[in-house]
């Protein structure tokens, strides 16, 4: 997978979209080797973010927020039975995760880390942002499958956030 195929890229101002973006790009990496989840946040950090990253061809980031990569890709590599489980639950019968296009499940573990994990970013913040890095990902029907999971999901995990 290549930031070549990300149609909407983050824009100035946005590390910590960035964050996310090169968080999935990381996880997809990461399952498609086989390589250790620190090996993969090394790689990125030396050679994919930053300012001397170039720009988002070739898979880079130039800006992004390095702790929150860094926390979300392993917070997934730490959790992702228990994260596959919430996201399993949020899925149809006839659906399972590993059914999942493989970006699009980098992306549920994704949000699903950072909704489980805590009160902040505010739920319907991680669900703006992970749709938005959908729209870049897909021009399908998966941001369209990603926001009701994702609501859903969101809905469970922070109930009282949707108590008003």
């Amino acid at each position: 997978m290549s930031a070549a195929q990300i149609q909407k890229r983050p824009g100035p101002g946005r590390p910590r979209t960035g964050s996310r973006v090169a968080a999935i790009q990381a996880l997809f990496q990461s399952e498609q080797s086989g390589e250790a989840a620190e090996a993969v946040i090394d790689q990125f950090v030396r050679h994919r973010i930053g300012p001397d990253a170039g720009g988002f061809e070739d898979g880079r980031v130039p800006q992004a927020d390095v702790p929150l990569f860094a926390g979300v890709v392993r917070g997934v590599a730490r959790q992702a039975e228990a994260l596959d489980a919430i996201i399993g639950g949020h899925l149809a019968e006839n659906w399972t995760v590993a059914r999942l296009d493989p970006v699009l499940r980098a992306l549920l573990r994704s949000a699903a880390f950072e909704l489980s994990s805590g009160s902040q970013p505010p739920a319907k913040v991680v669900i703006n942002e992970y749709m938005d890095i959908a729209h870049g990902f897909f021009g399908g029907e998966e941001p369209r499958f990603a926001n009701g999971v994702l609501d859903a999901m969101a809905r469970s995990l922070r109930a009282t956030e949707f108590q008003r």
